[in-house]
């Protein structure tokens, strides 16, 4: 039975490959898409959120939840890696913006439509769940599980020395998800990073005969020219996508229990996630930390599942 799912993001165009990835699965049946501010605003994750799901045109619709800026965040984002639009200024096309309900109300309305039954896929800054516990404290205990990519193991960020960019941009809400005690799965930068994807992605992307392969060679190749530009790499990386996969293989990522927090003040420590790694820690480990992968077989399960998604929506 394919496992119910919410994906919560801030597209940005490795989430848009994850939800490529995720929407054709047969295994995982998305309920919703919710939208929260990060790589871009609120008001224009909402628009990417319903852009990306429209380009795709899934089999089954998914309910989309509408994001809203959050109480306090830092002056930063992710445009100068994904376009002032967040999808590579591809100018796709989006039909006139349907009334929505807000994230933390749609995540809170499917988690208690389905009690214990609901994973939540957390691929941005963590404000809507943050929100939606606050909204809805009963929820805790109806929450199947969190899947989180974000946080860093090792202490080394992507946004600063020392932070990881979703953790970072709303740490209190980071805090509060850390310190609950829902069943949490953290799927941080330290194994997301090892999976680097060369050039030769773009000649294994679908073809442009197929919705997923018209959506995605339009975006991804912004993602490594700006690599280049911005950055000095030759290669990216989909730290969203590798969450996706790991939900969808298990078996190629190895875990271990941890006990977590997330610094939320701090000139240099802002939005570091850290980790009590003492053998007589007197913290309970309360964190399902991904600290392996296969990256090969990794790799392969990620173009293989765009390849599907390409043939699922051929046109």
């Amino acid at each position: 039975m394919a496992r119910k799912v919410i994906i919560d993001c801030d597209p940005g165009i490795d989430d848009a490959v994850a939800l490529t990835l995720a929407l054709f699965d047969p295994r995982l049946e998305v309920v919703a898409v919710t939208a929260v501010a990060g790589n871009v605003s609120a008001e224009q994750a909402t628009r990417n959120v319903q852009t990306i799901v429209e380009q795709l045109d899934p089999p089954r619709y998914p309910r989309l939840g509408s994001a809203t800026e959050p109480d306090s965040a830092p002056y930063i984002d992710r445009r100068h890696l994904n376009g002032e639009d967040g999808l590579a200024g591809a100018g796709l096309a989006v039909s006139q913006l349907a009334r929505q309900h807000p994230s933390e109300k749609l995540i809170c309305d499917e988690v208690r439509a389905a009690p214990g039954e609901v994973t939540l896929v957390c691929l941005g800054p963590l404000t809507n769940v943050a929100r939606a516990l606050t909204r809805d404290p009963e929820l805790l205990s109806l929450l199947g599980r969190i899947v989180i990519m974000g946080g860093s193991v090792s202490g080394v960020g992507n946004v600063t020395p020392c932070a990881e960019f979703n953790i970072y941009f709303d740490p209190p809400s980071a805090r509060t998800i850390f310190r609950s005690p829902t069943t949490k799965t953290l799927v941080p930068l330290d194994v997301t990073d090892q999976v680097v994807l060369s050039l030769e992605l773009l000649n294994q992307l679908p073809d442009e005969t197929s919705r997923a392969g018209r959506l995605l060679r339009a975006i991804v190749p912004h993602l490594f020219r700006t690599h280049r530009h911005e950055l000095g790499q030759e290669s990216i990386r989909l730290s969203d996508t590798v969450a996706i996969a790991a939900m969808l293989h298990p078996e190629l990522f190895h875990t271990t229990e941890l006990s977590g927090d997330v610094e939320t003040s701090g000139e240099l420590t802002l939005g570091a996630t850290i980790f009590d790694r003492r053998p007589n820690s007197p913290q309970r480990a309360d964190i399902e930390v991904t600290t392996e992968l296969d990256v090969p077989a990794v790799t392969d399960c990620i173009v293989r599942g765009l390849a599907d998604a390409g043939r699922q929506t051929a046109i």
